[in-house]
């Protein structure tokens, strides 16, 4: 299936129809090759995504919230968010419909007009944005000069000129040439798809099978048995809703699985019992669907390893097709199970190595009685019997050995289990809570919304030391979090008051003990690793519903996501204090209390990036 430019020619209307007279909120970096857009407009958020990647360029609305992908900050995303973050977006206008090219115009009260042109043409996809003059501000690829004078140069600072136009025929023009002539000085049996492709631009070859099969009634006719009235009149049909309007997005299915898109109605499934077209809420939602598939299909062709936490969203949706650092979650992902996997060996081994109670102070025992008696062991005795008043003492003896020697062996092994019997339960806390950490790291990667928290993920591991090492040193992280992944997120409560949210480890610490004070309210999920919530009351009585605010929050983002009910404790910061030899963000708590909510985001609550 195609992008081609009667898909772009229907999403540039549904772009016009959603997007135009909107606020551009924020600009991001998806992943090297894609870059994100959150434009406010009529009253809702939307998600707009370009990608230049040669294998999937592409523009389309999003269901689910951007994120970032990579924490590189390249000189194109720098000036979008100078020239068009805060800008209205006043054009969007596709200059040749027969091209898949579409500019975004933005208007900033600051920096003026600019324009994005996204040029999605397969390998030489470009993002340019143009200033006044038409002149490249900066751009995603440059294109340096070469010893071919006719391909253009892109840089920073020259004039834009758009790629050479095609040298074909338009499908508009169809009163200035005769059809018929399609089919003269053909050799008899070519295909008309592959006619229609060489003679005509925009059409791609979904566009050419689909006008085979209307004109026609198959994808294989060749070209001298095609009507060519038959074939000028469905040509025409096909790219009318340029003019109309009406246009007729849907997904092309096979076997239930989406395997294509198209702007009009697909005919050509009609020929396969399998095949079926079904129409879709948008453009946008058409090819969405269809790149999910397409990224879980490759998923599976590569057995790459399942994801180890538990995901937020339900399995086959289309956020798949946006996490682009899928790769990163399942990597880590398999870093934090490896950990759990030795953690729960250790536990086990201390369970067999664990004397029972009394163990040493029994032999312990037999070795002063058989130090005391060895004089009186007979040369090849077996045993010794000692009657204690309330209980027979039946000492193993070693008839190869002194009696002197087995005493001073049962004492070492005595002081060995003493000193296991004091070790071990303590290892066991400590190990016990290495593994309540761990689930706190696999909530904080379900949670993390970027790759710099991702990282954080990570580098926590790290500083706990967790992961294996290797040759005598620990593993040394590869990539390194940002400073954004340490900062909590930040709302505004109904009654005006800062609530400030961890959603990791790190970020949990910052909260609770660089952030709140002491009276503050500190309210955590009962029960499931998340975050630590406060509310800045500063010891202030919090109303009940900026309470359950918070408490929604804190059960959201937490184990409890999804679930119908989920119970919160709450109590004054005081009252939290650090585990002693716990690891980040792990703690103890005194007097809390506890409420019932329901895990989800709270409707009430307001972002506030500067409390």
């Amino acid at each position: 299936m195609h992008f081609d430019a009667i898909t772009l020619a229907c999403l540039t209307h549904e772009f016009r129809e959603t997007l135009r007279f909107g606020r551009v909120q924020q600009v991001l970096q998806v992943d090297e090759q894609s870059l994100g857009f959150e434009i406010y407009a009529r009253r809702v958020r939307h998600y707009l995504l370009f990608s230049t990647a040669s294998e999937a360029q592409r523009t389309h609305l999003c269901t689910q919230k951007l994120r970032r992908g990579t924490d590189q900050q390249p000189p194109l995303l720098l000036l979008l968010r100078k020239y068009a973050r805060g800008a209205i977006v006043d054009q969007i206008t596709q200059a040749d419909p027969t091209e898949r090219i579409i500019h975004f115009g933005f208007d900033h009260p600051q920096h003026g007009v600019t324009t994005l042109v996204a040029e999605l043409i397969g390998r030489n996809s470009n993002l340019l944005l143009l200033g006044p003059g038409e002149r490249i501000l900066g751009c995603m690829k440059r294109v340096h000069a070469t010893k071919n004078k006719n391909e253009r140069i892109v840089q920073p600072g020259r004039i834009y000129r758009p790629p050479r136009p095609q040298q074909k025929l338009s499908p508009f023009d169809h009163d200035k040439f005769d059809y018929a002539q399609l089919t003269q000085n053909l050799q008899a049996g070519e295909l008309l798809t592959k006619q229609l492709i060489a003679t005509f631009a925009g059409v791609s070859p979904t566009i050419a099978r689909e006008i085979a099969w209307r004109a026609t009634g198959s994808i294989t006719t060749p070209v001298d048995k095609a009507d060519p009235a038959a074939v000028a009149s469905t040509l025409q049909e096909i790219w009318s809703p340029l003019s109309s309007g009406n246009w007729n997005p849907g997904q092309l299915y096979c076997n239930e699985i989406p395997v294509g898109f198209s702007a009009y109605r697909a005919k050509q499934t009609e020929a396969d019992s399998q095949s079926e077209w079904k129409p879709t809420p948008s453009m946008s939602a058409a090819v969405e669907t269809f790149v999910a598939q397409k990224a879980r299909a490759k998923a599976i062709t590569q057995q790459a390893p399942a994801i180890t936490v538990a995901s937020t969203e339900p399995v086959g949706t289309t956020e798949d097709a946006i996490d682009t650092y899928a790769a990163l979650r399942r990597t880590i992902g398999a870093e934090v199970q490896k950990a759990r996997k030795r953690l729960t060996r250790q536990l086990a081994a201390l369970a067999s190595d664990e004397p029972k109670p009394g163990e040493p102070e029994e032999l312990r025992t037999k070795a002063e009685w058989l130090l005391a008696l060895n004089s009186q062991i007979q040369e090849g005795q077996k045993s010794l019997d000692i009657d204690l008043g309330d209980r027979l003492l039946q000492i193993p003896l070693d008839p190869q050995r002194p009696a002197i020697e087995q005493a001073e062996r049962m004492f070492k092994r005595a002081s060995k289990l003493e000193r296991a019997a004091k070790f071990i339960p303590q290892r066991r806390v400590t190990l016990q809570n290495d593994l309540a950490f761990l689930d706190q790291l696999t909530a904080d990667l379900a949670l993390a919304e970027n790759q710099p928290e991702l990282i954080a993920v990570r580098e926590e591991l790290l500083r706990a030391r967790l992961l294996p090492i290797g040759r005598g040193k620990q593993k040394k992280p590869q990539q390194r979090a940002d400073r954004s992944a340490a900062q909590p997120l930040r709302f505004v409560s109904p009654d005006g008051l800062a609530i400030l949210v961890g959603r990791n480890a790190r970020q949990n610490e910052k909260v609770t003990f660089d952030l709140a004070k002491a009276d503050d309210l500190w309210l955590h999920a009962r029960g499931t690793p998340g975050a630590h919530v406060v509310v800045r009351s500063g010891g202030q009585k919090v109303s009940d519903e900026t309470l359950r605010t918070a408490a929604q929050l804190a059960a959201y983002y937490s184990g409890h996501r999804g679930e119908l009910v989920a119970e919160v404790s709450y109590t004054a910061r005081k009252y939290v204090t650090r585990m002693p030899g716990g690891r980040t963000g792990q703690v103890f708590i005194r007097n809390e209390k506890s409420i019932a909510v329901h895990a989800e985001l709270p409707e009430s609550v307001l972002p506030n990036p500067r409390t």
